[in-house]
């Protein structure tokens, strides 16, 4: 008789006898109970959870019974474990507890898969501290589709209840500013660089008035058959995407409304010289330019929605490697000729992040600039922001939608700024950027329509980005990263469940927890590895044709010293037998 045969008669032999003694006793189930590990994601610690345990069980029946059992816990913690309190029973009928200190994730998860041990528990959970979730009352909110649209949009709208922005200065190197109400609360001192007075056109060189006076021009006067423009105000607009000023019931929100917007005056009346450009970014990022005073606070981020024609050049290059230095992240937009960006400055620049633009029906852009250099999309047609009514000069504030390159670049600037506010509300160090770029490229979603020639990683998922953004990097602390997809194992077969990590430095721990959730009639039919970024595996779990239990539900500790953390992990399952059936319902790891 083969190894398979006999093992299918003792499996079923067992299951008929532990039928007949349920149907005796009367009893449920001995399952594990249900542990929700993706829960942990919403915070960075813990110390309240609810417990449902089985309807009957002693421990729903004698107070005496349930706190023994949450002693045992407790104790079972590890380290210096942790007392848990009673609090009281919900009209659910499940138990609330308390905790006597935080824990972090990994700790949390490890209390909650000692309690799910349990078998008279049907699951247990985070009590999770829930906050208002915002939606903006800004009146033409409804308009900014960028922030919510469901295949095209960056989900600002879900990220705002993590992070704002908050303590992160973007720098916006364009026409300068206008003053808007919408705007003005969120604006700090910047500077005007722009030397030649016929493309500043306000009767001066350098100074430390950033104010956009106007960028119109006559025909003519920016080349010959080019004919005259009104002014655009368009520093103005690609600010309020970077940061209008939110929830104050007029007007439009901005994607971090929590920061601050450097206004640094760039472009005038025909556009703007690399020089006076790359002096600009050097200053904004903290560096010194002469006869100009040092810049109070360094800018987190640098907004570049400008370019032209051309290869990036060294001035250019140079002046962005240092602001890449000093930690300052630089956004670039990728252009708007429909053409490969790797012909256009700064576009085609090392160390920033350039960006293509995408519809509402998450598409590219018709003007959009595609190719290889591309790091990222986000949204830049019909794009609504604050602008200034006057055709020349200044007049009263207003609004507008605007396309081009230009509108996606700042959605990704205030996105790096929610990434970061999100770090230092968690005592984290600032991600570096690079790590930023990563970041933003791991968590970005495709596009559901076309892009012919490149869009990058897709389009940008804030939400995803402050979540992954939420622990680890160079600072102390631990991260657990879920997926808690269900992934279906068929017979004979191999599934792979992947989690990608970005933003992180050097390895894993010689003690990585890795926690799985697979349900499984007679888990002996499987083989369970953990496959690192690299390829390499490490067996969490041999088959055995005499281990007919079901489910696997456990937490393995490996030694991945040896691994760097950034990049994809996959859980593979492999099942060898036939006759069973299965998913893999959620797993993780914490480093």
């Amino acid at each position: 008789m083969s190894e398979f045969s006999s093992r299918r008669i003792r499996r079923h032999a067992l299951a008929a006898a532990t039928a007949l003694v349920l149907s005796a006793a009367a009893v449920p189930a001995l399952a594990q109970g249900r542990v929700n590990t993706a829960a942990l994601q919403s915070q960075p610690s813990f110390d309240r959870f609810i417990v449902k345990y089985r309807d009957g069980s002693a421990e729903q029946v004698n107070p005496a019974m349930l706190g023994q059992r949450l002693g045992a816990a407790g104790a079972a913690l590890g380290g210096r474990g942790v007392r848990l309190q009673h609090l009281r029973r919900t009209a659910l009928g499940s138990d609330v507890i308390k905790a006597d200190r935080k824990l972090d994730r990994a700790e949390a998860e490890t209390l909650m898969r000692q309690i799910a041990a349990n078998p008279n528990v049907e699951y247990v959970e985070p009590d999770r501290l829930m906050k208002p979730v915002l939606t903006p009352n800004d009146t033409s909110y409804n308009q900014q589709w960028g922030y919510f649209d469901a295949d095209a949009g960056i989900r600002a709208n879900t990220a705002w209840d993590l992070a704002n922005g908050s303590g992160i200065i973007v720098a916006v190197l364009d026409t300068g500013i206008t003053n808007h109400s919408d705007l003005n609360a969120n604006v700090i001192a910047g500077y005007d660089f722009i030397n030649d007075t016929f493309v500043s056109r306000d009767g001066n060189g350098r100074d430390s008035d950033p104010s956009d006076p106007g960028d119109w021009y006559a025909s003519g006067e920016c080349g010959a058959g080019v004919p005259g423009s009104n002014s655009s105000w368009h520093g103005t607009h690609v600010a309020g995407t970077v940061g209008a000023v939110t929830n104050n019931a007029k007007g439009v929100a901005g994607t971090a409304f929590g920061a601050k917007i450097m206004p640094v005056r760039v472009l005038g009346r025909c556009g703007g010289y690399t020089s006076d450009i790359a002096d600009a970014i050097v200053w904004a990022s903290g560096g010194t330019v002469s006869g100009v005073p040092a810049v109070s606070q360094r800018a987190h981020v640098i907004n570049l929605s400008l370019g032209g024609s051309g290869a990036c050049d060294t001035t250019t290059q140079n002046a962005i490697n240092g602001a890449v230095s000093r930690g300052t992240v630089v956004v670039v937009a990728a252009g708007n000729s429909n053409a490969d960006a790797s012909n256009f400055s700064p576009a085609s620049c090392n160390n920033v992040i350039t960006v293509a633009s995408v519809t509402s029906s998450s598409s590219r852009s018709s003007f959009s600039n595609y190719g290889a250099k591309i790091d990222v999309s986000a949204p830049g047609s019909s794009i609504l922001s604050t602008l200034n009514s006057g055709t020349t000069s200044p007049s009263t504030e207003s609004y507008a939608s605007y396309n081009g390159t230009s509108m996606a670049a700042p959605h990704v600037a205030g996105t790096v700024a929610l990434v970061q506010s999100r770090r230092l509300a968690l005592g984290q160090p600032l991600l570096s950027p690079s790590e930023v770029e990563s970041l933003l490229k791991s968590t970005a979603y495709p596009l559901a329509g076309s892009c012919s020639g490149g869009c990058g990683a897709g389009i940008i998922d804030a939400r995803r980005a402050v979540e992954s953004a939420g622990g680890g990097g160079g600072g102390g602390g631990t991260t657990t990263y879920t997926n808690s997809a269900d992934y279906t194992i068929s017979d004979l077969a191999t599934v792979e469940s992947p989690i990608s990590v970005s933003g992180r430095s050097g390895n894993a721990p010689s003690s990585t927890p890795v926690a799985v959730d697979i349900r499984h009639t007679y888990r002996g039919d499987l083989v369970i590895d953990l496959v690192a970024p690299d390829g390499s595996t490490y067996r969490l779990k041999n088959s055995s044709g005499s281990d007919s239990a079901d489910n696997v539900i456990t937490t393995y500790n490996v030694n991945l010293s040896t691994e760097t953390i950034n990049g994809t992990w996959k859980l593979r399952v492999r099942d060898v037998y036939s006759g069973d059936t299965g998913y893999i319902n959620s797993w993780s790891i914490t480093f």
